[in-house]
């Protein structure tokens, strides 16, 4: 199957796939939308049909967060557990740990592909954290690898004449390491495989580990455009200290946030003003037309992030929304 996938893969660069642009002309040039887990709003997270929609949404990236199987394949999957999105519990109840929890990591590739994936349900309550979502139980929606989704986002670059990048994160390194396997190591390799190497290629990649981040940097001696996921307070020092080995942030845009003033307008904090002033770029998760909050709109939403806090990007579950929305601005 890999090496299926790797000659698919060199024949579509070799033919004359469209060369990607350097990320940092990107950056300079316009805001960027990234299709947080694919389309991800209208059909499962992280499948590969969600993929594909969102692909034709013409997003600048799509995002793969990324774990190990427990023969070591890097499956694109939000989670190192199984039980909020798949039917595990059905089709392995013997395979829980002590904790309840079933890990991606106990289960082979293989075992993987037999499950089903379902829209994200709170494992407490068994509800749909987004009810309504693409109905589940009425399709078949699989976990797929890495390998598979780029061969497929280039695949599609090629056959579309676009030039749509990839936003890997890199999952619970230290859980992975305890459990016998290097994630970055790994996931590094499979990049480099299929063209993925320097700050010019068409990749972002993501943690929220500034330990393993920096080990990327520097011990792994990866040149790709790196961004440090952020959650929490965050104080001035820490983002010169992230300047030091990554490219950007991707913080909670509901932590920019500081409320309104008493004439109704929203304040912020200035992170985005202290990391843009050190060049680092700022990526903000995650924007949901269906998860609104105080604002009216989900235009009024995107009107802050992009204009009034100044963001530099934005994850979203429904990037046909957001491309349309900094289309109707130009």
């Amino acid at each position: 199957m890999l090496n299926r996938l790797l000659l698919i893969s060199v024949l579509i660069m070799t033919v004359g796939c469209t060369n990607p642009k350097t990320t940092i002309s990107k950056m300079n040039t316009h805001k960027i939308v990234i299709a947080h887990r694919g389309a991800s709003g209208y059909l499962p997270e992280h499948t590969l049909e969600a993929k594909a929609m969102a692909h034709a949404m013409k997003p600048d990236y799509l995002e793969q967060d990324i774990v190990l199987s427990k023969d070591g394949f890097p499956v694109v999957f939000h989670d190192i557990y199984l039980d909020e999105i798949t039917d595990v519990k059905s089709k392995f109840p013997k395979r829980k740990r002590i904790d309840d929890r079933y890990y991606v990591i106990d289960f082979t590739l293989e075992e993987l592909r037999q499950l089903e994936l379902i829209d994200r349900i709170n494992v407490e309550t068994g509800k749909f954290l987004y009810p309504y979502r693409y109905p589940t139980n009425r399709s078949s929606f699989k976990i797929h690898t890495l390998e598979e989704e780029i061969v497929m986002i280039q695949g599609m670059n090629y056959s579309t004449g676009k030039d749509i990048g990839i936003y890997p994160e890199i999952k619970e390194p230290a859980f992975h390491r305890k459990e016998g396997q290097d994630i970055s190591v790994i996931v590094l390799e499979i990049l480099r495989t299929y063209g993925y190497e320097t700050i010019s290629d068409n990749c972002i990649l993501q943690c929220f580990d500034p330990v393993e981040l920096k080990r990327i940097r520097e011990d792994l001696n990866s040149e790709l455009f790196l961004v440090q996921l952020m959650e929490g307070d965050y104080k001035e020092s820490f983002l010169k200290e992230v300047r030091t080995y990554a490219n950007g942030i991707g913080p909670w845009y509901k932590e920019i946030l500081n409320g309104k003033d008493s004439e109704g307008k929203w304040q912020f904090s200035s992170l985005v003003r202290d990391a843009q002033e050190l060049d680092l770029v700022v990526h903000a998760y995650t924007f949901r037309s269906d998860d609104l909050g105080e604002f009216k709109s989900f235009n009024e939403l995107l009107n802050v992030g992009f204009n009034e806090m100044n963001l530099d990007g934005v994850f979203t579950d429904f990037p046909d929304k957001a491309v349309e929305f900094l289309e109707s601005k130009k």
